[in-house]
């Protein structure tokens, strides 16, 4: 079935008059002036910073604390020639964030290595065996992280205790308590004003680039823009503006492990945007450091070696198909081990591969509009991760019940946790309760904004390009997303591997186009069908043989009212695990209508009991009037006429002959006779039809099984041959 995953919100905002006027003079049309305001851009002011975007609007890296007395001690360093170690982290984020001051340092002469620590080995942040190794073998004196370190507390202590200087950079969020490190440069420090509080790990790296280095370093955006939009924060601001650039710098990398990446994945560099980048890019750098050690990562951002770089894109490639496969695979193991009655999913197996957790529970949490805690169990240890809706903020809810948790940590939509394998029963157990007594609504989903409803006729490449101003979207500046309703489908096709996919042509006053839908190649009948159908869509630019076109892509589907899906072809197959018709159907969505009940009310009653979402319809006519129909004149005749002749006739011997006879289907045969039977024509005893010669002449007409029989005609006639609209008219008379 068609079931939509958000809650649909259309913005109602629309421009002044004034502002509408000053969108035009800088060619932008009625759209995107609307988007502006959406987002909070409504005055000349902000309207000409945003659409400005150049590096004479970043932020003076000074205004950052600890930033003037971090660079006078890595100038200390490098002056010195003292080892040091820019310690990252095994995300997108934490490589571009490494490879950013590596490359800083390196370009002032610094001794410089970098390690990204292993999400397995080592976990998250600041790493105390790590630092003791880095300082007792390698003689570091000075340590830079990036992408983490505020929360590494016994680590950056310990290194105090051996006389190395710890400076962090980070952007994640403040503990009360700050560790004892030399310096800690942070957009959100309390000591410090800065500007824009939003930036990812990369930007702050990025920004103490540019306080070493004195300049803005260009070339470095590219990286920026990778490790910017992989951690998705707010595309506003310092990040837009870096990210816009980084996108055009990205566009002519020298960076040959960027080169071969793209290569292999079939990316021209002409046409990569920020998706490429979200879909592409990141996901291979992420299941580098999901899968295995990430620290290769490093030598394919910043190396020169052509035949290295081309080995280490290699694997990252392989690597993310494995991510992949694993994904799909537990993604598809999960589904089964569902308890739709519950509020909150809390799934655990052993042998899960913890790397993808995350994803999975992002997967699920999409498909059954639920909150999801996936748990990998090894050595009576469950640890994992969690996706939550709107509604319930899972970190409030795990910090309820800290006694159940070794470890955890995230916000309101996402968590990360460790705890003993004994203790998941009770914390599933623990969030549904919580859900009770707060009274949580879990069917409200999660909110998809709508920018403006779309009318295909108005659709050109030029709305597509005025869009395109407001680009790079991201987090705070989403994407347009648009509401398309009243309109026909009038092809399905499946399309990619194994019909994963689905691509429709909609049409609407005459104006037709394609929609992309992603993962959605097992609902091509429920497309094709489906009544009152509305979609959730972006814009997107489609290159195919030379030729540019306007497509559209799926992001939600919705049907308003029950969905009726017509399977009564012969190849029409049935979907698996829907209950068919029965009595007790009561609390399901989805039904299917296989032998049709003989009578209609019997049919209309279960319809309106049941509340169904969904139905699909095969209809199986077990005695099909609506083919022989409800009898002749003449066969009524010729009928009296034959038995006349024979006074009494044994009909439980004699049916299939006088059927023969007469060529009156047996089934109709029969139900004429109880109508002669009704009127009196004749008495049946014993199986003996007895014809009644004084029998008071009537009409056919006057039979109530007569008149039933129209009505079971004309219902069954409906049933095979109607469409789905006449059919659902009918269901809610």
């Amino acid at each position: 079935m068609i079931r939509s995953k958000y809650k649909w919100h259309l913005q109602t905002t629309r421009p002044e008059d004034d502002f509408l006027r000053l969108a035009k003079k800088r060619g932008l049309d009625t759209i995107a002036a609307k988007l502006l305001v959406d987002r909070g851009i409504a005055s000349e002011e902000a309207l000409e910073h945003f659409l400005k975007a150049d590096l004479s609007q970043l932020h003076d890296p000074f205004l950052l604390h600890g930033m003037a007395k971090a660079v006078k001690r890595i100038r200390q360093a490098i002056e010195h020639q003292e080892p040091i170690l820019v310690y990252g982290d095994y995300d997108a984020d934490g490589m571009t964030s490494a490879s950013i001051v590596k490359e800083a340092l390196e370009m002032m002469g610094g001794d410089v290595q970098v390690y990204l620590p292993n999400r397995f080995t080592d976990g998250y942040g600041p790493n105390l065996s790590v630092y003791k190794y880095f300082i007792e073998q390698e003689a570091i004196s000075l340590i830079i992280t990036v992408d983490n370190g505020v929360s590494g507390h016994e680590a950056i202590a310990y290194a105090k205790e051996q006389g190395v200087d710890v400076i962090v950079t980070d952007h994640h969020s403040l503990p009360e308590t700050l560790p004892d490190a030399f310096a800690i440069i942070h957009p959100e420090h309390p000591d410090a004003d800065y500007p824009f509080k939003h930036l990812a790990g990369c930007g702050v790296a990025f920004k103490l680039a540019t306080a070493l280095l004195e300049s803005v370093p260009t070339d470095f955006l590219d990286l920026v823009a990778i490790g910017t939009i992989a951690d998705m924060v707010h595309l506003r601001d310092e990040n837009r503006i870096m990210v816009k650039i980084g996108l055009e710098v990205l566009k002519q990398t020298e960076r040959i492990g960027l080169q071969e990446l793209l290569q292999l994945s079939a990316v021209s560099p002409e046409t990569i945007t920020e998706e490429t980048i979200g879909f592409t890019i990141a996901p291979q750098l992420n299941a580098l450091g999901r899968l295995d050690d990430p620290n290769s990562a490093i030598e394919l951002l910043t190396g020169f070696d052509d035949e290295e770089a081309k080995a280490i894109a290699l694997e990252i490639q392989a690597k993310n198909e494995e991510r992949k496969v694993l994904v799909q695979t537990i993604y598809e193991e999960a589904l089964t081990m569902v308890d739709r009655a519950k509020p909150v999913q809390v799934l655990a197996k052993e042998g899960w591969h913890p790397g993808v957790l995350g994803i999975v529970a992002g997967r699920l949490l999409e498909t059954l509009s639920q909150t999801v805690v996936m748990l990998s169990i090894t050595d009576g240890v469950a640890k994992g991760s969690a996706r939550s809706l709107e509604v319930l903020n899972i970190f409030e809810a795990l910090d309820q019940h800290r006694e159940l948790l070794t470890a955890f940590g995230g916000h309101a939509g996402a968590a990360g946790m460790t705890l003993p394998a004994d203790h998941i029963a009770s914390l599933s157990n623990a969030l549904c309760q919580y859900v009770h007594d707060q009274g949580l609504d879990m069917s409200v989903k999660n909110t998809l904004n709508l920018d403006e409803e779309l009318v295909l006729a108005e659709l050109s490449l030029e709305s597509l390009k005025s869009l395109e101003r407001l680009a790079p979207f991201g987090m705070a500046n989403k994407k347009p997303v648009f509401w398309l309703k009243d309109f026909e489908v009038i092809q399905v096709r499946p399309m990619g591997q194994k019909n994963a996919h689905l691509k429709l042509k909609v049409s609407q006053d005459g104006a037709a186009f394609d929609v992309i839908a992603f993962n959605q190649g097992d609902l091509a009948q429920e497309f094709q069908q489906a009544q009152n159908l509305e979609l959730a869509v972006t814009l997107s630019v489609n290159v195919w043989n030379g030729q540019t076109s306007l497509q559209l892509m799926l992001v939600d589907a919705r049907v308003e009212g029950v969905q009726l899906f017509d399977s009564r072809s012969q190849k029409a197959s049935l979907p698996s695990h829907v209950p068919i018709l029965r009595a007790d159907l009561v609390g399901s969505k989805s039904a299917i209508i296989l032998d049709l009940p003989d009578n209609p009310e019997d049919l209309k009653t279960w319809f309106k009991a049941n509340n169904l979402e969904t139905i699909y319809f095969k209809n199986r006519i077990k005695e099909p009037y609506y083919l022989s129909g409800y009898g002749t004149r003449q066969q009524f005749a010729k009928l009296y006429k034959t038995i006349y002749q024979f006074p009494e006739c044994d009909i439980r011997y004699k049916l299939k002959d006088l059927s023969h006879y007469l060529k009156i289907e047996p089934y109709l045969l029969i139900k004429m006779i109880h109508i002669f039977e009704e009127l009196g024509f004749v008495t049946i005893e014993d199986g003996i039809m007895m014809v009644n010669k004084a029998a008071e002449k009537k009409a056919i007409e006057s039979s109530q099984i007569f008149q039933d029989l129209k009505k079971t005609v004309a219902y069954q006639e409906l049933m095979a041959l109607g469409t789905p609209q006449d059919i659902y008219d009918w269901l809610r008379e």
